[in-house]
Formats: structure tokens, C-alpha cells, sequence
């Protein structure tokens, strides 16, 4: 019966109750399109008409009576030696062309950018992006194919692998500072659109919009633009300082106990001075007074002369330095005797003690050696 009724049926139309299908092919018996079909090709669609396995013509919205080698009932009968299946094939592709905006994208895998100020830096983004059918012939012939019902998810992945692939070039070549490319999104945005455009045009399929939704960048340098801010928002070193006490006090305050609030307390009196001293007008410092003329220097002795130290030789060693006091009490115990050899600064070599005019002096009550017997 869907046979005979396909017979008679002539209208070949589309509602789209979905979301998700870019290509629907029309449900006819064994594909016969009869002689004198009505074709209606609403707004935003496309229909594909292919005849005997070719693609014969593309039509855009209005209504159209088809020409094919089908014949009605007669067609079939005509066919009987083929098993009623009629040689002559004919099939209508309805090509879904609004913008699909439900496309995510987003790097799986941070992309490495070089910047001015934080110098190599790893950024993450993600967003969405519509797609629009622009030459549903290229389409057919190149992702779709025969497929009955084309939708979105089967061309889904390859879009995002697409954009992800070109987002990393786009951003280079945008040559943004990482601060400001909040404020340059859109127009990376509009550029990549056309860049994906351009590439996808072999399969029939354009990027009208292209949207980043968030640059992100790793922790560690999120912690360096908050403290950069923090410290802008204090202005001058001082100022900042005044900042970090005040931090220090909440956090003191955040934990009782264990000393806690003796620590918020001492930070807050060092604080409340160091404020005071800031809001009250510092008085100029009191002038130095006049300096007295200088008095006449006072004359001053020359150092006193140092005495000689001398050395001796006693027993093959040598002994010193001693001074001439020290001198005399070696010769009271004996180990200074009149042949000891002597040394000082400025004599030329070792000396007998009785050949040294200095040291004569000491032996004046030593008798001299008894002569040999």
C-alpha cells in the first residue's frame, strides 16, 4: 500500500521539527519521483534534486513542478520486467540553511603565547560559534553524502577541531598583550570567523559568528596580575605596606587563639600610629642653629720612642724579642752573658752582648770570664 499511495502522491515538502538536521532526504518508494511533482522549498531551505544518481539542479525557496523520466501508475507498469521497480531513479535533498548556533568549542590543551610583560604563557579559552550551509552541493558531495539524515553532531567535532587548530595562529598574529585581550575578544573573534570560513569553503559551510567567551591563563599568573592590581590600588610602596598590616590584621582576627589577637593587636596600634603620623601635618623640622667658629687646635705631644726589642741565642735558639728590662733579668739568670750572641733592627748580623755599646751598661757589675788556667 505505501507502494500504490507513493504512486499517487505528488507534493515534496519539509517541516523541520528539529534542531539538529542539516540534510534530510525526501522518503520516497525505491526514490520515484513521478512526472509533475510539486516541489515546496520553504524559507531557509535548499532542496538538492538528483536524477539518475546525478546531481541535475538546486533549488532555492518557492514552489516547482519536477520533469523526470518517471511516469505515474503507467511508469510502474512498464517496469514489470524489472520486478515493478522503476529504472528511472530520482531523489530530492532538503538542505537545511539557517545558522546552527549550538556549536561549543574549547582547547583541550593550553596554547603557549609569547608576551610582552609575563613573557611565555600557557592561556586557555572557550566558546561557541554558528554554522551556516552556503553551497549545499558541496555538502552533499563532500560530508553528507547519501546520508538520509545529515545533523549537526556528525560535523560537530571536526568544526572544533578546525577552530581549536587555528585559534593558537589567530592569537599570535593578533599580537595582543595578555592584559588586553579582553578588549580585543570580538574583533579575534570576527577574524577567526572569516580564517575558518575560508577553509571550509571546499565543503560548502561558513562561520557567520565566532564567539570567545573567556581567555583564561594558569594560576601562578593570576596570582601575579592580583598582586600587580593590589599594588596599583595602593599606589606608592607606603601606602602598600599599610595594605599588607591591614591583611595581616584581618587574618590574626580570622584566627582566635594561640596568640591571635595579641598579634592583630600589636599589628593594629603599629597601624594606627603609623596612620595618625600619615593624617597629621608633619611640623618643618627646627633649622640647625649657626655653627660656633672653630678654636685654635690644641698642640699635641709626638708619640713616645718605642725601646728596641732585641733577640738572643740561647743554647742554639732563638729567643725574644725583649726590651732592656727584660734584658737585665736575663743576664741576672744567667742567660744573658757577655758572649751571647745579640740581634736587633738595624744591626747588620748576630754580635757578641760585650761588642753592643747599648748593652754594655748591663754587665757593668758582671766580672768578666776568669781567664784559662
Amino acid at each position: 500500500m505505501d507502494r500504490i499511495r507513493g504512486e499517487f502522491i505528488d507534493i515534496l515538502e519539509w517541516t523541520d521539527d528539529s534542531r539538529d538536521t542539516i540534510v534530510w532526504r525526501f522518503p520516497r518508494y525505491d526514490n520515484e519521483i513521478k512526472m509533475g511533482a510539486r516541489l515546496v522549498v520553504r524559507e531557509s531551505q535548499v532542496a538538492v534534486f538528483v536524477n539518475e544518481g546525478r546531481l541535475a539542479d538546486v533549488f532555492p525557496p518557492g514552489t516547482y513542478t519536477l520533469e523526470t523520466q518517471n511516469m505515474p501508475v503507467l511508469s510502474t507498469l512498464k517496469g514489470w520486467k524489472f520486478g515493478f521497480h522503476s529504472p528511472f531513479k530520482a531523489e530530492v535533498y532538503f538542505v537545511n540553511t539557517r545558522q546552527f548556533t549550538d556549536f561549543k568549542w574549547g582547547t583541550q590543551n593550553p596554547v603557549i603565547l609569547r608576551d610582552p610583560e609575563f613573557g611565555m604563557v600557557r592561556v586557555r579559552a572557550f566558546g561557541a560559534f554558528a554554522a551556516r550551509v552556503v553551497d549545499p552541493a558541496a555538502l552533499l558531495r563532500e560530508l553528507a553524502g547519501t546520508d538520509p539524515q545529515f545533523r549537526t553532531e556528525e560535523v560537530g567535532e571536526y568544526l572544533r577541531q578546525l577552530v581549536v587548530s587555528k585559534l593558537g595562529s589567530a592569537l599570535g598574529a593578533a599580537n595582543v598583550p595578555l592584559l588586553d585581550l579582553a578588549s580585543r575578544q570580538e574583533g579575534i573573534g570576527q577574524q577567526l570567523a572569516g580564517i575558518l570560513s575560508e577553509d571550509l569553503a571546499s565543503v560548502g559551510i561558513a562561520i557567520p559568528k565566532f564567539v570567545i567567551e573567556n581567555i583564561s591563563v594558569p594560576p601562578e599568573v593570576e596570582a601575579a596580575i592580583d598582586t600587580r592590581s593590589r599594588m596599583g590600588i595602593a599606589g606608592d610602596l607606603d601606602a602598600y605596606t599599610r595594605f599588607q598590616a591591614a591583611d595581616a590584621i584581618a587574618t590574626a582576627a580570622a584566627n582566635p587563639g594561640g596568640g591571635g589577637e595579641g598579634v592583630g593587636l600589636g599589628v593594629g596600634m603599629a597601624l594606627g600610629q603609623r596612620i595618625a603620623q600619615g593624617l597629621t601635618p608633619q611640623a618643618p623640622a627646627p633649622a640647625a642653629p649657626a655653627a660656633a667658629p672653630a678654636a685654635p687646635a690644641a698642640a699635641v705631644p709626638p708619640p713616645l720612642p718605642t725601646a728596641a726589642q732585641w733577640f738572643i741565642a740561647v743554647g742554639g735558639q732563638q729567643q725574644g724579642p725583649y726590651d732592656a728590662g727584660v734584658l737585665a733579668g736575663q743576664v741576672a739568670a744567667g742567660n744573658l752573658t757577655r758572649t751571647t750572641l745579640v740581634w736587633r733592627n738595624g744591626l747588620a748580623n748576630w754580635q757578641p752582648a760585650e761588642q753592643v755599646a747599648e748593652l754594655a751598661a748591663l754587665f757593668a757589675d758582671v766580672p768578666p770570664p776568669l781567664p784559662p788556667q
